[in-house]
């Protein structure tokens, strides 16, 4: 039933314009599924869905790993999603900051952790704002650099 219910998850966010936790959960009842709210993020944190931009502009939750068949996405599709979510990036000691366009932060660090995540010792987004902690400054300053290249 959880597969089913994921792989529903999946089709729903791919095919329709879903915003907040309650919409998605009131549309899996439409479709027979017994589901909490609970269980909606539970899901959304299992499948690594974020709240992005889509190719039309619409602000919405997208798969960030690829999706339920456990297929990565590649490294150019997540620098690609860096690329248009963030604004600047700069260092100080061991800790990086990316400046996002609003409501982004959350995309772009999951493409991050991804294709970036040899460098990290941990990151934390906000709305607009991420925050990579590395294990040096020779590190954040390799990791700035490299992320500067691809604003």
């Amino acid at each position: 039933m959880k597969s089913k219910r994921q792989q529903k998850i999946l089709e729903l966010i791919k095919d329709k314009i879903i915003i907040t936790q309650e919409d998605l959960q009131n549309e899996l009842k439409a479709l027979g599924f017994k589901i909490t709210q609970s269980t909606v993020s539970r899901d959304i944190k299992e499948l690594r869905i974020v709240k992005g931009h889509d190719s039309a502009g619409n602000y919405r939750y997208i798969a960030g790993d690829g999706g339920f068949d456990g297929k990565q996405t590649s490294p150019d599709h997540y620098r690609e999603l860096f690329s248009k979510s963030a604004r600047s990036v700069n260092y100080a000691l061991n800790n990086v900051v990316v400046k996002c366009y609003t409501g982004m932060a959350s995309s772009a660090c999951v493409a991050l952790d991804s294709a970036f995540g040899d460098y990290m010792l941990g990151s934390l987004a906000g709305d607009d704002t991420i925050i990579i902690v590395t294990g040096s400054e020779e590190l954040s300053k390799t990791l700035t650099d490299e992320l500067n290249k691809l604003l």
